[in-house]
């Protein structure tokens, strides 16, 4: 792959684009400067940790592709590398703390996840912003950023405010933010911001956050087939764990990844409430394209936006082609589903909350509506910023993604956006 250096890609400061020059040459006599072995990487987070036990075996197929696809196609930087290894070894010492924390505590398996409210749409859709609504209402919990990165100890509710995992994690964005000051105008980050399910699932190493973040095709063939219902077991342990210390009336979880696998989805949460959220998918594409590639550019100086957005494509059509054939056959109940359109959402935030809550039998209270509100006022759109992209920046001919997409947005009645 040539690396190219296009408008829509930021490039990094220039003292990281010369740590990764000098990692070059090392690549060049075969020297890798940061070890990415799995049996490695699997020894050291023992170590840090102190444990040994991963739990069940299913996770160790996804993470050796995982890794290998990291190796060999991904296209890693020196500053990609140790990126990724940090991320990698976070994941296994989090994943031998769960298995820890239930081996000592089996009744944590005994508590109950009852109705979760699940938002599920393409990236782009207003997920994010009604996550952070619906994060404003006492009466729900969602997932933050600094439990979910740093979950043990469980949270408790009388620190929940004042944990100092907030700063530490605050610190850590912060870093982000100066590498790369264009990716916060596509989607603003904090520690006590909610969190998606990716992360939850990136336990198992099973997840479509890694194909955000890295060129990993070989791993995503195998995440496109996989039976995840495993996965879902632990998504549900996992917030177990995390409202083991700290009072939940309803949670409310949020990620795109679910789309593919609706139906083991439901298997796990039967009693769940879906949103699923709707936007013009031509323009879903080209803002889903311009994001990964600048994520990406953070840890490889080959990234080409016209190879993501091909993928994306593919990608995000067959999610959808996936959601609509599990709710065709049945396996979302109606009264557990509504549909949301991007702009009528965005026309008024505070009342299409209103409906959902409706919807699901549920009230919105004037203090938490007056939240909302608060918090639309403090975060505008354009807060850092407004990114700027274009879909002649894909390579890809608007008329094909059309049909590409047409069954979806003809069964749904997704008007067209200028693109």
């Amino acid at each position: 792959m040539v690396a190219i250096n296009q408008n829509h890609i930021p490039r990094l400061p220039l003292p990281i684009r010369c740590f990764n020059g000098a990692g070059k040459i090392f690549n060049t006599v075969g020297i890798k400067p940061v070890n990415l072995s799995p049996t490695q990487l699997m020894a050291e987070a023992q170590s840090r940790s102190g444990l040994s036990d991963f739990g069940d075996d299913y996770f160790r197929q996804p993470f050796n592709l995982l890794m290998q696809s990291m190796e060999e196609e991904a296209g890693l930087t020196w500053l990609g590398r140790i990126i990724a290894r940090g991320e990698i070894l976070k994941n296994l010492q989090n994943r031998l703390k769960l298995v820890d924390a239930f081996k000592k505590n089996p009744a944590l398996a005994d508590q109950p996840v009852h109705k979760p409210m699940l938002i599920v749409g393409l990236p782009r859709t207003g997920t994010s912003i009604m996550h952070e609504l619906m994060a404003q209402d006492p009466e729900n919990r969602v997932p933050m950023t600094w439990e979910v990165e740093h979950p043990f100890p469980a949270p408790e509710t009388a620190t929940f405010k004042t944990d100092p995992r907030i700063a530490a994690v605050e610190k850590n964005l912060s870093g982000v933010d100066k590498l790369m000051p264009e990716f916060k105008k596509m989607h603003p980050m904090g520690a006590e911001f909610p969190q998606e399910c990716v992360v939850f699932t990136g336990l198992d190493f099973a997840s479509v956050i890694f194909d955000t973040q890295y060129r990993l095709p070989t791993y995503q063939r195998w995440l496109d087939q996989a039976d995840l219902s495993q996965v879902y077991k632990n998504h549900r342990r996992f917030l177990q764990f995390l409202q083991s210390k700290t009072e939940v009336k309803q949670w409310v979880l949020k990620t795109p990844g679910h789309l593919w696998v609706m139906d083991q989805l439901m298997a796990e949460y039967p009693d769940a409430n879906i949103i699923q959220t709707h936007r013009d998918p031509i323009r879903v594409l080209t803002s889903v394209s311009s994001l990964i590639a600048t994520l990406r550019s953070m840890a490889s100086d080959q990234v080409d936006i016209r190879e993501v957005a091909a993928h994306q494509a593919e990608l995000l059509s067959d999610a959808l082609n996936r959601a609509m054939a599990t709710r065709a056959a049945g396996k979302v109940p109606d009264d557990q589903v509504i549909d949301v359109h991007f702009k009528d959402f965005m026309q008024d935030p505070v009342a299409m909350m209103d409906r959902i809550y409706q919807h699901f039998g549920r009230t919105l209270s004037d203090q938490a509506a007056a939240n909302m509100q608060q918090f639309l006022a403090a975060n505008p759109s354009d807060k850092h910023g407004r990114h700027s992209y274009s879909f002649a920046d894909t390579g890809l001919d608007l008329a094909t993604e059309r049909q590409r997409f047409g069954a979806y947005q003809s069964h749904f009645d997704i008007a067209s956006e200028a693109v």
